[in-house]
């Protein structure tokens, strides 16, 4: 009844699995009819802390009680203490809040062309295999075919270069403002970054006066062990963009930057209306400090050398890769994997497919040895009912 009424009822851009939620609780979900899954995709990695973290519901709670929205024609003081939190965690200089990923990218785009206007360069780079947004800056940068047709026409001076590419990079024009890329591509099949690619990116940047900017949507607030994904290669970003698991569960974005990038926008240039309102800000706040603490004495990290360390014990010949950075883990496979999802889907596990023959996962932060075992066993069987 409950899927035939959104059948009627919502536009059909989604193709759901049959499953209606109601509640969950750390690793956990519970359907309609209370059985229970284990989540290794938290909301396509945003409960980063699990569901219905406490220490951040009470948060939401409090602030419930005191303000929610008064617009940005004034101050308010979480959203002061998030800016502040996130500048000193990120090295950074400013943040502008907005409400998704996508419009997180969105702004950092505008920002670039901003700059380059002022600099006289127009193009920007991304990466093949990138995924952006899908509003219609963030998807001029992202070159997925199948989310881009009939859409046309995009933003103009936007270039797309081989990910992973030393050789191209270092091709980069002067006519270039600004380079956008994922330290790990998660919807183009959790590709990692190699050291080389982001070290040489970031020194061909900074010769040749290009803003580089990291979209940390996917890899930020933990997921990856370190609480930006571009920790792990030693270098600094003039822009970082974040949003998913920001909120763990509410909607919120945000960009960060450099200062000399801000001389160059004006008061009007770009707004929202409830971007860093009082209650996600609030949210956010409590977020990070339960966040700090997971992914402290580098929990998070060995939690993902472990997981990828059972995962190589599936010994099949279809498993192209295994691959990832803390708990962002991606199995290439020979085929399309969407038949795994639903067979572990049935047996009360949560995962999906990316970029067609990639099984992600990627699991609330505070997953347990017991829970990855429980998935790799039941994984192993259904691989084994392929043979």
């Amino acid at each position: 009844m409950i899927i035939e009424k959104e059948k009627k009822y919502h536009l059909q851009v989604y193709k759901r699995y049959p499953v209606v939620f109601v509640k969950g609780k750390g690793v956990k979900l519970y359907n309609i009819n209370n059985k229970e899954y284990i989540d290794f995709l938290a909301g396509i990695g945003v409960v980063n802390a699990g569901h219905c973290n406490e220490k951040i519901n009470e948060a939401i709670k409090n602030q419930l009680d005191k303000l929610i929205h008064v617009s940005n024609l004034f101050y308010t003081i979480p959203q002061i203490d998030l800016a502040e939190k996130l500048v000193n965690l990120s090295g950074l200089d400013k943040a502008f809040f907005c409400n998704s990923g996508t419009e997180a990218n969105e702004g950092a785009i505008k920002f670039i062309r901003k700059y380059g206007k002022k600099n006289n360069k127009e193009k920007i780079i991304s990466f093949y295999n990138a995924f952006h947004g899908r509003t219609y800056g963030s998807l001029s940068a992202t070159p997925k075919k199948s989310i881009r047709e009939g859409f046309e026409p995009f933003l103009q001076n936007f270039e797309f270069l081989p990910y992973n590419d030393v050789e191209a990079v270092k091709n980069l024009d002067n006519n270039v403002a600004g380079v956008i890329v994922e330290v790990i591509q998660g919807e183009g099949g959790v590709n990692v970054a190699t050291e080389e690619f982001i070290k040489t990116l970031r020194d061909i940047c900074e010769d040749k006066n290009i803003l580089l900017a990291i979209d940390e949507v996917q890899t930020g607030i933990g997921r990856t062990g370190k609480f930006f994904g571009f920790e792990h290669y030693n270098i600094e970003p003039d822009i970082i963009t974040l949003a998913k698991a920001l909120g763990n569960g509410l909607p919120i974005g945000a960009i960060l930057l450099k200062e000399e990038i801000e001389k160059y926008i004006n008061y009007g240039d770009h707004g929202t209306t409830f971007g860093g309102n009082p209650l996600v800000c609030s949210a956010a706040l409590s977020t990070i400090e339960v966040i700090s603490e997971i992914i402290k004495n580098n929990k998070v990290i060995d939690k993902g050398k472990y997981f990828i360390k059972k995962l190589n014990t599936l010994n099949y010949d279809f498993i192209k890769d295994i691959r990832g950075k803390g708990l962002m883990i991606g199995i290439e496979l020979n085929f399309e994997g969407n038949g795994i999802v639903n067979e572990m889907l049935k047996r009360g596990f949560i995962i999906n497919c990316t970029a067609e023959k990639v099984l992600r996962f990627l699991p609330p932060l505070i997953i347990e040895k017991e829970e990855i075992n429980k998935l790799v066993n039941n994984l192993n069987e259904v691989f084994e009912g392929l043979k």
